[in-house]
């Protein structure tokens, strides 16, 4: 990204340089030339239809019509124009916030009933780490490991996302109206937010033309890998930091006062880590390719960028290091911590093919085309259509000149390629080894989803759009409304077919009402366990959603995370706990509705799980699919059930007890 001469709407950015967009070089405030130069052949925006549209400020240098802002009216003049270029920021929000709406209305009619429909363990998942954020604020609960699932082996919730800097800031929603709506509200401002956040450091830094910027921010908020993740992954879709993080990036490799600028971009590295450290990695990533992209172009700029650079980013290192020098050791050396992602993830890839197919929150977008695509409908990375993927080429072509399209050229076609995953696949069919393989065991990023580098390519696409409208817009041609329309044509025919839809959604169980009125008190202990069937797994995670809905008040078994295998600490990662048999044999039933004959041996193999669990009762709602099958295989190892309100119960107590 180009540094850029401060918008007349805000006071001037004491780290961007002065002068048009316009010149051919950079003309900074400080000692030594930024790391990152202005466009080459940018030419200069027309003066009357740029600034109507919160372009450049009228009073630049070498503007005709700038008389009017250095009369005695300036003061006048200038307010004018701040309020209308306030009014335009507030006017882009608004329709990110509107946007991100109708993305989440469907589940925003019921959020506690709502869910969505391809896919429904991580928002429960998500709704779980919520409540643990309510027991930190409240109770001063260790915020980095807990025991209330997987019991008693517990989960390290650092190697888990527990999203505890968007969980904290949301513990009054979550008390007020249950993380369900917390889950919605985080959704809806992960998007919103995001692309708001891109249009700040676009306009202001980036482009000068107000449109321009909003055209790159909406397509950073909503492009059809943020859609897929909305669905599910709030963590990933919340990238509001990131535009600020690679911003100051850039702003060290000139700044006069690195120290300063190191400490401010430890806070943000510090802030991104709870939220997504997978995001906060590719970040630094893509910062360094760039970076390295733009030095191989232009060595010169090395000279002047390597000290504060240098010293910024050391800065940076320390102190985000002394920041999460202790919720890291808990990561890797803490109970529970794992070392690498589990065989089911890391293979995950992109299929070439998904960059030319819609996504399927989109409105071209077709599931069943998709399917085979992407690992799964989660993880559509990439899905930017025909249309578009043909112009953002078609932009790298026109402005290939200049040095930051090439230097983000490479950064987006790089990470594309590595987000095909070790086999890359055409239509579903293996052609030959990716270079991931080669890369997949290394630190850090052996715990790398690798189809999630489309993320990355994502963004560049966002920043090049703003780049082309611009450069568009700038123009200089007899027939400026044939510009319009063309520029206005193609950005309609890359981006309408991947215009985000509603989410689709589906009815979920409720809560039973066991659990919300409380019946469950009366058996469960502060040590012990309340055991649901089917046990909590990865496909059942409907017991997270009770715990959470009562701020985890009690513990339950197993549930859906990431552990060593086995329980033993240092491991390989898995989904899930320790294996259990007896969990098997009721996710079995639970799929194939067979009551299966089970033998002493089954039945002591169980009790001994229920006395490792510490299990006080064992629940089985009314509604649960095959619950008959369930309820008379339970029996067959505990006795009789009663009826207690809507679930099924068997208090294993005298069972369980340390004397039986």
């Amino acid at each position: 990204m180009t540094p850029a001469e401060p918008r007349g709407d805000s006071p001037p950015d004491t780290d961007a340089p002065t002068g048009s967009a316009s010149v051919t070089t950079v003309a900074p405030t400080a000692p030594g030339p930024p790391a990152v130069p202005a466009p080459t052949t940018a030419p200069e925006p027309a003066p009357t239809d740029t600034t109507a549209l919160g372009g450049a400020d009228a009073a630049a240098p070498g503007k005709t019509d700038a008389a009017p802002v250095r009369s005695a009216g300036r003061p006048v003049v200038r307010r004018r124009r701040r309020w209308t270029l306030r009014r335009i920021d507030l006017a882009v929000h608004a329709v990110f916030l509107l946007a991100a709406l109708w993305v989440t209305s469907g589940m925003w009619v019921d959020p506690a009933g709502r869910v969505a429909a391809l896919y429904s363990s991580d928002p429960a998942q998500v709704q779980f780490f919520l409540a643990h954020s309510v027991r930190v604020v409240l109770h001063g609960e260790f915020p980095f490991y807990t025991d209330q699932f997987n019991y008693p082996d517990g989960v390290n919730l650092m190697a888990n996302t527990a999203i505890l800097a968007l969980g904290i800031p949301m513990v009054p929603v979550t008390l007020l109206f249950g993380p369900a709506v917390s889950f919605v509200t985080l959704v809806t401002l992960g998007l919103a937010g995001t692309a708001a956040a891109w249009y700040r450091v676009l306009s202001r830094h980036v482009v000068r033309l107000r449109l321009a910027a909003a055209v790159g921010a909406w397509f950073c908020g909503f492009s059809p890998a943020m859609l897929s993740h909305a669905n599910w992954h709030p963590n990933i879709i919340s990238q509001f930091l990131l535009p600020f993080i690679v911003w100051r990036v850039l702003v060290l490799t000139r700044s006069t006062r690195p120290v300063r600028d190191g400490a401010l971009l430890a806070l943000l590295v510090t802030g991104q880590a709870f939220i997504n450290e997978e995001i906060l990695l590719f970040t630094a990533l893509a910062c360094g390719v760039f970076l390295l992209a733009v030095l191989v172009q232009r060595r010169d700029l090395w000279a002047a960028a390597w000290r504060p650079l240098g010293t910024g980013l050391a800065v940076c290192a320390v102190l985000a290091g002394a920041l999460l020098a202790y919720p890291l050791q808990v990561q890797f050396a803490g109970p529970m911590a794992y070392h690498g992602l589990s065989d089911t993830v890391r293979d995950y890839g992109n299929d070439i093919a998904a960059f030319f197919a819609p996504g399927s929150t989109t409105l071209g977008g077709n599931e069943r085309a998709n399917v085979n695509l992407a690992p799964n409908y989660s993880e559509e990375n990439a899905f930017f259509g025909w249309s578009l993927s043909l112009l953002t080429v078609g932009i790298v072509v026109w402005l290939h000149r200049e040095v930051l399209v090439r230097a983000l050229a490479v950064t987006g076609a790089l990470f594309a390629v590595l987000s095909l995953g070790e086999r890359v696949s055409w239509w579903d069919r293996d052609l030959f080894t990716g270079p991931w393989e080669l890369l997949v065991h290394l630190p850090l990023l052996d715990a790398v989803v690798p189809t999630r580098f489309g993320l990355i390519t994502g963004v560049v696409i966002g920043v090049l759009l703003a780049f082309a409208v611009e450069r568009a817009a700038a123009l200089r041609v007899p027939d400026r409304r044939t510009i319009r329309i063309v520029t206005v044509a193609g950005l309609v025919l890359a981006l309408l077919p991947i215009a985000p839809m509603p989410l689709q959604v589906t009815s979920r169980p409720p809560v039973p009402k066991f659990i919300t009125a409380d019946r469950w008190r009366q058996y469960v202990g502060p040590d012990q366990t309340l055991v649901s069937v089917p046990v909590p797994s990865m496909g059942n995670t409907d017991p997270m959603r009770w715990a959470a809905s009562t701020d985890l008040a009690f513990k339950i078994p197993g549930g859906y995370f990431l552990a060593p295998r086995n329980g033993v600490t240092g491991d390989p990662g898995r989904f899930g706990g320790r294996p259990s048999g007896i969990g098997d044999l009721l996710e079995e039933v639970a799929a194939t509705g067979r009551t299966p004959k089970l033998d002493d041996r089954q039945r002591r193999r169980f009790l001994d799980e229920l006395r490792h669990w510490r299990a006080a009762i064992v629940v089985l709602p009314l509604n649960e699919p095959n619950a008959e099958p369930l309820r008379r295989s339970v029996e067959q190892l505990l006795g009789p059930a009663r009826q207690e309100l809507d679930v099924w119960l068997w208090d294993v107590r005298t069972l369980t007890s340390q004397s039986a």
